[in-house]
């Protein structure tokens, strides 16, 4: 990557401000890093991040560093290249080294408060039966970046930064992959990670409050604003037309999408791109039908069934049907992909000979909780439900009254325990859950340790009863005090508690 390269990427994009020192135009760096540690020999750092300290810099510069980007003058032994945002800058700068590999990719993104990973297996399924080993994806569970054992590895957040994401994309291309289905998390536009990246299928699933706090969001408006720029950055939309906020989201994809180009579903609409009318449901698994109302869709018009339970599943299930079309599946690859896909730690079920079912989601806000709490029991009124759960700390405060309703409305017990608690003490986050509990509608319960909770819910449970474990899914640790202490996750205490139960 050499710097005039750069220097004109980067007066393109009304971001250069100058250097510190003289910089030879076709200085060529052989490497690029935002971590200090990563250096080598004739690199890039870039200097970046809430916390940043010039003592990385000058580690940097030990390990070999010749110059630097940032948003300010450092005065070091190594020439800055100075920006108004080092954030896009980076992204930007990350394109450019690994040799723009989106290009070679068909993208599709999802965003939403719920079903991101869901939908993006549901794609990632499709697409493999369609395009076998050409598929790469990036979601909340794990990244595949080929097609060996090594290429499929856990993903650390959401949308990865945008020097790793680039970096993966330019692995996925070399391994032979063709297209990548993505998470893309309304972080990932607050914090630019995908700055100057356009998709070609971008998918809106839902919006509902959710990451409004100090850490994240200053409030609700700019959430939807920073999920809108999935819209205002894809050659292609989909958008569920059931969604609160429909209209300011499709005025969002028509700044800079053509209405031809924009697709959507709804339950039952006509009005919609294409209906999804539901046609069964059991505790694990359900069917559908689709009927298009674009004729450029007639070949999507057919019966499918989902291996993962859950009504909204059905609507995650529909648009990965049209962002697999899209991409150029058909609707055989469609039915055999959602028939055959699993989705770790998401809506995962654990059959019980005495114990009843055992759900096992990640469902960590409201919007998500309510969505699952209400299939259950609605399709299954008879039930009796227990729910198991905590609630993040250090974020997402809102999510706790937000728990709460949605078990006066659907469940009949609660089982508030640990969940990532952060540095708050989790048993005043259940404190602060079960304050809007109506007690006389749900029975609850606090116990401090994750594993006894599910232990204690699973025992006292009988052949009536539904148990969800939300909040944790596969996530292997928990968060305590800023360390990630490691945790069994909950399908592997799960599936001891019903060993130990039942032999």
């Amino acid at each position: 990557m050499r710097v005039n390269q750069l220097i004109a990427l980067l007066r393109e994009h009304d971001l250069y401000r100058g250097t510190t020192a003289e910089l030879d135009p076709d200085t060529d760096f052989a490497t690029l890093h935002y971590d200090s540690r990563q250096m080598t020999a004739n690199g890039l750092f870039v200097c970046k991040g809430f916390t940043f300290s010039p003592k990385y810099l000058q580690q940097a510069i030990a390990n070999g560093a010749t110059a630097y980007l940032a948003e300010q003058d450092y005065q070091v032994s190594v020439p800055g290249i100075l920006v108004t945002d080092v954030r896009k800058a980076l992204s930007l700068a990350a394109q450019l080294y690994f040799d723009f590999p989106q290009n070679q990719l068909f993208l599709i993104g999802y965003t939403g408060t719920k079903g991101k990973t869901t939908s993006t297996y549901f794609t990632h399924h499709i697409l493999s039966e369609a395009f076998p080993g050409q598929v790469a994806m990036f979601s909340t569970i794990n990244h595949i970046i080929g097609n060996q054992p090594q290429d499929t590895f856990k993903a650390h957040l959401t949308t990865a930064e945008s020097f790793d994401l680039f970096h993966e994309m330019r692995q996925a291309v070399d391994n032979g992959q063709k297209i990548l289905v993505m998470e893309v998390a309304s972080q990932a536009y607050l914090l630019h990670r995908v700055y100057g990246l356009t998709f070609d299928v971008g998918i809106f699933l839902n919006i509902s409050p959710d990451h409004i706090g100090v850490n994240e969001h200053p409030n609700f408006a700019n959430y939807l604003l920073c999920k809108q720029q999935l819209m205002l950055n894809s050659r292609q939309c989909i958008i569920n037309a059931d969604m609160d906020h429909f209209a300011e989201v499709y005025a969002a994809a028509k700044v800079s999408t053509d209405p031809d180009k924009i697709f959507t579903y709804g339950v039952d609409d006509a009005s919609a791109s294409v209906s999804l009318h539901p046609q069964a449901a059991t505790l694990t698994a359900s069917a559908f039908a689709l009927t298009a109302n674009d004729q450029r869709l007639a070949s999507l018009a057919a019966d499918y069934h989902v291996s993962v339970p859950g009504d909204f599943n059905q609507g995650n299930a529909t648009a990965a049907i049209l962002a697999s079309h899209l991409a150029g599946a058909q609707t055989a690859d469609m039915q055999a992909g959602l028939s055959r896909t699993l989705v770790p730690g998401r809506m995962e079920s654990l059959a019980t000979q005495h114990h009843g079912t055992v759900y096992i989601d990640y469902a960590h806000d409201w919007g998500s909780m309510d969505a699952l709490l209400h299939f259950l029991h609605t399709q299954f009124p008879d039930h009796h439900i227990t729910v198991v759960t905590g609630s993040t700390g250090d974020k997402g405060e809102d999510r706790r009254a937000g728990f709460a309703k949605a078990f006066n409305a659907y469940a009949d017990t609660a089982i508030l325990t640990t969940d990532d608690p952060g540095h708050e003490d989790p048993r005043v986050i259940a404190q602060q859950i079960d304050a809007g509990i109506d007690h006389d509608k749900v029975t609850t319960t606090y116990i401090a340790k994750r594993e006894d909770a599910i232990h204690h819910a699973i025992a006292h449970a009988t052949n009536h009863d539904l148990i969800v474990l939300a909040g944790k899914g596969e996530d292997a640790y928990q968060k305590i005090n800023g360390v990630n202490t490691p945790y069994a996750t909950d399908p592997v205490i799960a599936k001891q508690v019903i060993a130990d139960l039942e032999g």
